[in-house]
């Protein structure tokens, strides 16, 4: 069995401020991490490899720096790893940066199994997956929460949706992404650790993918972020009105709803 899995290099936002000027992330002090889910998706994979045999492949697009998160997922089992970089795939929303790793994952080989985590830590938008194996025109089942190989090349998940659980099969090659729920990511081992540095890191740039250059980058993408700001906490507050008389239970509702500028 050959398996894929692709993770994301993300800040960690608990280190991370908006800047009141630009609007903008301000990355600087802030910690790159692998994106959380993303590592169940890489234990998913090591485990059905444990399993089944095969081979665990990870691919991620971005800047040179990238190459840390994979060398961290070669420490921790997998086999190859394949870095899309380019300044051309700057800017890319989440279509662009779909066709672009369908691309990728097109040049390098065909898999059985292509595992997500279901979203990203900074944009939460859970789009990347579907997206793709939409291009790659493979089967995809969303959040499983469990996975089981039933032989001849038929896999049965379950996903939740809403407070039901839904159980499907589904036929190889396919694309899953994952919930926090499906398993405990391990850690990298001690020899993983102390290679690190050796590890091979496979670059692929646009022309290595002969990607369309409308499809990429900005050019290739539709949806732009004018600009970030933060939440602002909500203070809360409880107001109880006890009083028999209707007028003035009236009156000291709405003067309750002035007091927070409802009305």
């Amino acid at each position: 069995m050959n398996f894929l899995v692709c993770v994301k290099n993300v800040v960690d936002t608990s280190k991370m401020r908006i800047d009141p000027i630009t609007g903008r992330l301000d990355r600087n002090g802030a910690k790159s991490i692998i994106n959380p889910l993303d590592l169940n998706a890489l234990e998913a994979a090591l485990s059905l490899r444990k399993e089944l045999g095969g081979t665990v492949s990870v691919i991620s697009m971005g800047p040179p720096p990238v190459e840390e998160i994979l060398r961290d997922s070669l420490a921790r089992g997998a086999d190859k790893a394949y870095l899309i970089t380019d300044r051309k795939f700057g800017g890319a929303d989440t279509l662009a940066t779909s066709y672009t790793l369908a691309a990728g994952i097109e040049k390098i080989g065909n898999f059985d199994f292509i595992f997500c985590g279901q979203e990203s830590l900074d944009s939460n938008t859970a789009q990347v997956g579907p997206e793709l194996a939409g291009l790659l025109n493979i089967e995809s089942i969303c959040s499983i929460v469990d996975l089981k190989y039933k032989g001849e090349n038929i896999v049965e998940v379950k996903r939740k949706m809403n407070k039901n659980v839904e159980i499907l099969e589904v036929k190889l090659p396919a694309l899953f992404t994952v919930s926090s729920e499906l398993n405990n990511p391990g850690y990298p081992s001690i020899k993983g650790i102390l290679n690190k540095k050796n590890f091979e890191i496979i670059s692929l740039t646009a022309d290595d993918l002969k990607v369309d250059s409308e499809r990429i980058g900005i050019k290739g993408s539709p949806t732009q972020v004018r600009g970030i700001r933060p939440i602002i906490p909500v203070k809360k507050e409880n107001i109880s009105i006890d009083t028999p008389n209707m007028e003035e239970s009236v009156n000291l509702f709405l003067k309750a709803m002035k007091k927070i500028k409802v009305i």
